[in-house]
């Protein structure tokens, strides 16, 4: 649980940190987002994840 959380807290620092020093990129890449289709979204999050488990995997092992 503490090895979550603190992945959790870097999540939110490195977010933070590009909303905090680039914000209108960050409107501008969250207005894009919304005319993705939800499919498209869904398969990008999906490897997303799958990319940050193996990567975890591989340092963790």
């Amino acid at each position: 649980m503490k090895d979550f959380l603190t992945a959790f807290a870097l999540v939110l620092v490195i977010e933070g940190s590009f909303y905090a020093l680039f914000p209108e990129a960050m409107k501008r890449a969250a207005a894009r987002a919304a005319l993705i289709p939800q499919p498209v979204l869904r398969m990008a999050g999906l490897a997303a994840a799958g990319i940050g488990v193996a990567l975890v995997w591989l340092v963790r092992r």
